[in-house]
């Protein structure tokens, strides 16, 4: 079945940097395109980047410029590099594939800027 496992959430002061991985298993990894979302505290969960089959990505504007969405297809891993933290982009990660039509999530990783 298809899981994705995310980690590297953490507590970071703004300004500050943090990676968050999500490892996937249970489908062909390199074929799909794979998104990191987060929901924050009362809002609604919000998609911010993609990463294609081909390593094209995408961006909310919220986040471009300071966040990086890579893929490692030799390690069925798709990653998060943060950097310039905000107190507003405090929420839990998630990442995400949409599977021959059906939506998965991962758990999630809790991510909190603060100082």
């Amino acid at each position: 079945q298809v899981q994705l496992v995310e980690s590297g959430g953490d507590l970071v002061q703004p300004g500050g940097s943090l990676r968050l991985s999500c490892a996937a298993s249970g489908f062909t990894f390199s074929n799909w395109t794979l998104s990191w979302c987060r929901q924050a505290p009362g809002k609604v969960r919000e998609l911010f980047a993609t990463i294609d089959t081909r390593a094209g990505t995408n961006y909310a504007d919220s986040v471009k410029g300071r966040f990086t969405i890579s893929r490692d297809n030799a390690k069925n891993t798709v990653y998060l590099q943060m950097n310039s933290l905000k107190p507003e982009d405090t929420a839990v990660y998630y990442c995400n594939v949409r599977w021959y039509g059906r939506e998965y999530w991962g758990q999630g990783t809790q991510v909190t800027v603060s100082s």
